[in-house]
C-alpha cells in the first residue's frame, strides 16, 4: 500500500481523518509499522493526494490530521480496454493490474472460449471488483477509480456497443498469427481488445476486424492473459 486511499466517509468536520475498517488498519500496523507522528501519502478516492500526519492508531482506528491535498493523480492511460473474461483467479490479478497502470475504462466480455461458469464467480461481485480496483490504485498511487463494464454476449457487444466505442478510438485486436506487430509509444484514444486463454475464434477476429479494427501480434510467444494484457499496455503507452 504505496498510498492510503481514503473514502471520503472517511474524512471528519474538523479536516482530519478517521480509518476504522480492518485491511487498512492492519496495513499501517504491520506492514508500514506506523507510529504516531508519522507522515504518511494520502489520496481521497476521485480527489487529490497529499499528506497526513497519524496521531493514533489502535485495533479500532487510525487518526489523522491533514496536512497537504494538493497534487493531482497520475494521468490515465487513453485506452479503454475490452478483456474477454480469464479464469477468475486470474482476473482478481490483471484487475488489480491494469489498475495499476492507468486504465480507466474495462469491458469485460464474453467469446466463445469464455467458459460459462466464469461469469457466476464471486469475483464478479461488485464489492469484489471494487477491492480489486483499490489495491492497484494503493499500489499505484493513484485516486481515480476505473468503471467496469460486463458484456455477457459477443453479438450484442459487436453490434450495440462496438460501434461507439470506435467512434473517437483507434481499435486495436490483439491475436497470435496477425500480420502486423503491436505498435509502440501511442498517445492517441485507443480501444484494446485481448481475447481468453486460446485467443478469439476466427469468426469474432473476422468481426472486429470488419468493425473496423486492426489486428496486431506481440510475437511468437503465447502469453498467459494478465501477461499479455501487461507487455501490450507497456509497449502502446
Amino acid at each position: 500500500m504505496n498510498l492510503i486511499l481514503l473514502d471520503p466517509n472517511d474524512l471528519t468536520v474538523d479536516g482530519h481523518v478517521c480509518i476504522t475498517d480492518p485491511r487498512r488498519l492492519t496495513h499501517l500496523r504491520d506492514v508500514h509499522r506506523s507510529t504516531p507522528g508519522a507522515l504518511l501519502t494520502v489520496g481521497v478516492q476521485g480527489g487529490n493526494m497529499g499528506k497526513a500526519l497519524l496521531k493514533e492508531l489502535s485495533a479500532e482506528r487510525a487518526y489523522f490530521q491533514l496536512e497537504t491535498l494538493d497534487e493531482p493523480p497520475p494521468p490515465p492511460l487513453p485506452v479503454h480496454l475490452v478483456l474477454a473474461l480469464p479464469r477468475p483467479r486470474m482476473l482478481a490479478r490483471t484487475l488489480e493490474h491494469v489498475t495499476a497502470l492507468g486504465v480507466k475504462e474495462i469491458t469485460l466480455l464474453h467469446t466463445k472460449r469464455v467458459e460459462k461458469s466464469y461469469w457466476q464467480s464471486p469475483e464478479l461481485r461488485a464489492e469484489k471488483i471494487h477491492q480489486h480496483l483499490l489495491l492497484g490504485l494503493e499500489q499505484a498511487r493513484d485516486t481515480q477509480l476505473p468503471t467496469v463494464t460486463l458484456s455477457k454476449g459477443f453479438r450484442p457487444f459487436l453490434e450495440q456497443q462496438l460501434p461507439d466505442l470506435l467512434g473517437n478510438r483507434r481499435g486495436l485486436v490483439a491475436h497470435p498469427g496477425m500480420p502486423d506487430p503491436c505498435p509502440r509509444n501511442i498517445s492517441e484514444p485507443t480501444l484494446l481488445l485481448v481475447g481468453p486463454e486460446g485467443g478469439f475464434i476466427a469468426w469474432e477476429v473476422e468481426q472486429l476486424l470488419t468493425a473496423g479494427c486492426e489486428g496486431m501480434h506481440l510475437g511468437p510467444r503465447i502469453l498467459r492473459v494478465e501477461t499479455a494484457v501487461t507487455a501490450l499496455l507497456s509497449r502502446l503507452f
